[in-house]
């Protein structure tokens, strides 16, 4: 293997869409050929299930990027989904508007409380998971509240181009102006090293407080969009429906070659991890593995990506590389 060709498997931005090509050969090979894998349909369903994770792990991957963990995209995800309910029957846009504000203040309330009072991500985020969460049961009196505008919810999820609906292509535009940002404005290259060194970032005279809550805020508005829409096409507004995003949003991100020791990554990675994850589950839908089993394979599939990650592995294997060129005499 030439060093090129190593190095670019070895890119965390390259590997999950290697490992979602991989994802659908096999399953393309498991499927025997029927069709039921390789098509529009599934194709369609991957898509819907990136939009539904995809704005999480995109919160979640930034938040790792600089080295802290944003628990609360779960809560986030619920409260953001009753708010655009409730405010959005006579007028949605305003509504998802309104959603996406509390989804903003909610980053920048944490974000200050962390740096103000220099606390840990883990446990500012997860009192918020637990805040926001609780905040969806009380707005929602505990129930499932119907969203009356079935045109809306049709159109939000209605299939464009056979693959593609609004949500999806939501979806797809949050991650391309992350991408944009972060690989070519200034603040992308501060989030970096500050996610790399914190201590040589304060050196040098990057605002760090100010970088960690405008990523909190950023990872409150991408989460509340893709909370509001969710609740849009689900005609309701269920903080129970909404709960189970956050480990497959985190295991999206890894996927995606986002390290929690921060300072790598990147959006279009967490793209790739969220795809490769999104086809994983509707492939193994698609030919007729129980719900349970998908956990299973997924928690593999980690363990593997996190397996090829260890530093530790990867001094062994060049160790072993040298004794056995080492040339005998």
């Amino acid at each position: 293997m030439t060093p090129h060709l190593r190095a670019f498997l070895a890119d965390r931005t390259v590997r999950p869409f290697i490992l979602l090509a991989l994802i659908a050969i096999m399953l393309g090979i498991i499927d025997g050929g029927r069709g039921q894998v390789l098509s529009a349909s599934t194709a369609y369903d991957v898509l819907q299930q990136f939009a539904t994770i995809g704005p999480v792990a995109l919160g979640l991957g930034l938040s790792m990027m600089v080295r802290e963990f944003d628990l609360s995209v779960g809560g986030i995800l619920s409260l953001a989904g009753c708010v655009a309910v409730m405010t959005g029957e006579t007028n949605p846009a305003l509504g998802l508007l309104v959603a996406t504000t509390v989804g903003g203040l909610a980053g920048l309330a944490q974000g200050a409380i962390m740096t103000w009072l220099n606390l840990n991500s883990i446990g500012v985020t997860l009192g918020g998971l637990l805040t926001f969460g609780g905040l969806s049961y009380f707005l929602t009196g505990n129930n499932t509240i119907a969203f009356e505008r079935l045109d809306v919810a049709l159109a939000v999820n209605a299939p464009l181009l056979e693959i593609f609906s609004v949500r999806s292509l939501t979806a797809i535009f949050l991650f391309l102006v992350a991408t944009v940002v972060v690989s070519w404005t200034r603040f992308g290259r501060d989030l970096l090293a500050v996610g790399s060194d914190r201590r040589a970032a304060i050196v040098v005279g990057l605002g760090v407080n100010s970088m960690l809550i405008a990523v909190f805020v950023i990872s409150g508005v991408c989460t509340a969009i893709g909370g509001g829409l969710l609740s849009y096409g689900l005609a309701a507004a269920s903080p129970v429906a909404l709960a189970d995003t956050l480990v497959p949003g985190a295991a999206a991100a890894i996927l995606g070659g986002v390290s929690l020791s921060g300072g790598k990554g990147r959006p279009l990675g967490i793209a790739g991890g969220v795809l490769a994850l999104s086809m994983l589950r509707s492939g193994l839908t698609a030919i007729g593995v129980p719900p349970f089993a998908h956990w299973i394979v997924t928690a593999g599939v980690l363990f593997a990506v996190g397996i090829l990650d260890s530093e530790e592995l990867s001094r062994r294997v060049h160790s072993i590389r040298y004794v056995v060129s080492f040339p005998k005499t």
